[in-house]
């Protein structure tokens, strides 16, 4: 499988976002809990531009039947990625529709070495 060099461990801040075009397509690069995760920009509802959306937590919430009363709790804080189209939410980490667990994001291997960071594609 071909290597390409998209940037360097210097470009990314920790949930930051690298978009680079490989072969004609383009692709995202990010920065997960010290590793990387890349994914095709193109979100599986219509198309949209994915890698370009927002990055968000979710809000969770618990119900204690006994009590009736609910809690609710902000999580994975920057870990979501929402499509600016139509708002489809996807986790970051594993690129898995928030949702629909049988969707994901297109996803490629990617690795740091020397400070590089190569996408197999």
């Amino acid at each position: 499988m071909p290597e390409y060099t998209v940037g360097t461990v210097e470009e990314f801040e920790e949930n930051e976002r690298l978009i680079a075009e490989v072969k004609g397509r383009e692709i995202g690069v990010f920065r997960v809990d010290g590793e990387y995760r890349a994914y095709l920009n193109w979100c599986n509802h219509q198309g949209g531009p994915i890698c370009k959306g927002s990055l968000t937590g979710r809000q969770t919430a618990k119900f204690d039947r006994d009590t009736l009363e609910m809690n609710l709790e902000w999580t994975e804080e920057d870990g979501v990625l929402v499509c600016p189209w139509h708002g489809w939410e996807f986790s970051l980490d594993t690129g898995v529709n928030l949702t629909r667990s049988d969707i994901e994001l297109p996803s490629f291997p990617v690795r740091e070495e020397d400070g590089e960071i190569i996408l197999s594609f």
